[in-house]
């Protein structure tokens, strides 16, 4: 059982009278504490020029772009994206918003399809699961701003390492959703929410989380981290694509480190965020940091040294099968002492369920780098020494911890599947179960939940020819991890002739089947077209 997906119905806010702030304070961290944990500052932060002009200076980041800011003349005003000028002139493609209800201070909202776009909606499944590969590549032609197919050919230019075209896809398709938002649904407040089971608010999960990483490799954690608030906000109950999960990891790249111990200490009585290897190693990895900045008091700098120690040492106690994957990915031998004892030894990775080995190794793949910074390691092998002393003299929470690992984590969720898949992190993905790995998936709805309530269904294809499977959607599905190609034999389609399996390489491209082949350079060449278009 995971805490990731507890209710949050019993948290509430204590409400005190803050006294007027005093001259010389930080004005900026009793601001955000009047504020939830997901209030997001539009301006500020959503921008991420805002976060570049801070570290390179606003000429280095505008340049010549300033004089082109009266030229747009059809483009609205957005807070997520800023319109380009070679973008397609926007047309309302058929989505809308719609307010569902308001309870308790919550407004529930959702996205609806037109009946035209419902039509362009069939079409792009038609265009994947049919032989006629160019349909898929023509359709955002005439259809500029549909959502999937810009979801999905943005997976296909990252993969074939077009970063820019990949990003400039996704944020054609924010774009498209923040012109469709209702005048009550807001970016800031923490209050709004879309229901994850309706495919077409999946979509918007998914372009917000795409953006995000294309921020956080840019170089913008900061704003990858408010988009992060931004995505658990849409639903932090059953929070669908695993943000407390990653949050974390953003928090530490931005320096945020008061804001994770305070999300720690906020949401452990009610989500118990101790028991995720991520907030268990991270929270202490933040007090840590506090304790190593100068401009801290003395009295200050010792309580988090000593907050990060009790931490980091209840961390390793419950998840010691963590510690060396993490020192292999740090390029650290641990020590005689450490290596031969058994709490740290081979047993304790052998001895983890699939699901608390795919959180952990989740955490070691995403930050390993983190803790490969000065100080840390010769911070993390005293700690190791102290929990080894702690072993040998039986500590009550050896076995307790021994426990709770045997009693829980039997099975993720699937969201935290999804946020595996999402990831590509390859030390996680190698341990997400079959039933996950083998079965179709699309880049444009990864992993939907079984449950998924849809509001109008694709009408029935007749059978066209003898092979049910289409080029196009066996190269979106290779992109899958451990994806295996079966394909028929014979005349007598599925049941004739015997079987035969194509591995699919996960790199390079001359391993790649002809007839895939062949799909990936039309596509490739549709982007060329689409740039001179422009």
């Amino acid at each position: 059982m995971f805490s990731l997906h507890q209710s949050l119905s019993g948290a509430r806010v204590k409400k005190k009278k803050k006294k007027k702030n005093k001259k010389g304070a930080t004005s900026g961290t009793q601001v955000e504490s009047k504020f939830p944990l997901c209030f997001v500052k539009l301006k500020m932060n959503l921008n991420p020029e805002t976060e570049l002009k801070r570290y390179f200076g606003a000429r280095a980041v505008l340049g010549d772009q300033r004089p082109r800011q009266r030229q747009r003349q059809y483009h609205r005003t957005t807070w997520m994206t800023v319109p380009k000028e070679p973008w397609p002139r926007f047309s309302r493609p058929g989505i809308s918003m719609s307010l569902v209800q308001s309870k308790e201070g919550l407004h529930y909202f959702t996205f609806e399809h037109s009946r035209d776009y419902q039509q362009v909606q069939f079409k792009f499944m038609d265009a994947v699961d049919s032989m006629n590969n160019n349909n898929i590549l023509t359709l955002l032609l005439t259809n500029p701003y549909h959502i999937d197919s810009l979801l999905q050919l943005s997976d296909v230019c990252r993969i074939h390492e077009d970063p820019e075209m990949a990003r400039e896809l996704i944020e054609r398709a924010l774009y498209s959703f923040e012109c469709s938002f209702h005048p009550l649904f807001s970016l800031t407040s923490g209050t709004c929410r879309l229901d994850f089971l309706r495919p077409e608010n999946r979509a918007f999960y998914l372009a917000l989380y795409k953006h995000m990483m294309f921020l956080e490799n840019r170089g913008c954690p900061r704003t990858a981290l408010e988009y992060c608030k931004l995505i658990l906000s849409l639903d932090p109950e059953s929070d669908p694509f695993c943000m407390l999960l990653l949050i974390d990891f953003l928090a530490l790249r931005s320096r945020e480190y008061h804001s994770i111990i305070r999300l720690y200490q906020d949401w452990e009585e009610h989500r118990n965020l101790s028991q995720l290897p991520n907030f268990a190693f991270s929270a202490a990895l933040c007090h840590f940091h506090l304790s190593q900045e100068d401009e801290t008091k003395q009295e200050e700098r010792e309580k988090h040294r000593q907050s990060a120690d009790r931490l980091l040492q209840h961390a390793l106690i419950m998840f010691p099968g963590l510690l060396t994957p993490l020192l292999d990915l740090c390029t650290v031998q641990p020590d005689a002492a450490v290596a031969a004892h058994a709490f740290f030894g081979p047993k304790s990775q052998i001895g983890q369920s699939p699901a608390l080995a795919e959180l952990t190794s989740l955490y070691v793949g995403r930050t390993h780098l983190l803790w490969r910074e000065g100080g840390v390691l010769l911070w993390l092998e005293e700690c190791v020494k102290e929990v080894l002393l702690r072993v040998d003299a039986k500590d009550p929470l050896v076995e307790d911890g021994l426990n709770k690992r045997k009693q829980r984590y039997q099975s993720a969720p699937r969201a935290i599947h999804r946020h595996v898949l999402l990831s590509e992190i390859k030390e996680a993905t190698s341990f997400l179960p079959l039933d996950v790995t083998t079965q179709p998936g699309m880049g444009f709805d990864p992993l939907p939940p079984l449950d998924s309530v849809t509001s109008y269904t694709r009408p029935e294809r007749p059978q066209v020819g003898a092979t049910d499977t289409s080029t196009l959607s066996l190269f979106f599905r290779s992109l899958l991890p451990s994806f295996n190609l079966q394909v028929s034999g014979g005349e007598g389609g599925r049941e004739g002739g015997g079987a035969w399996c194509v591995e699919i390489p996960g790199e390079g491209f001359e391993g790649t089947p002809l007839m895939l082949r062949c799909d990936i350079l039309q596509i490739l060449f549709f982007f060329s077209f689409i740039k001179c278009y422009h």
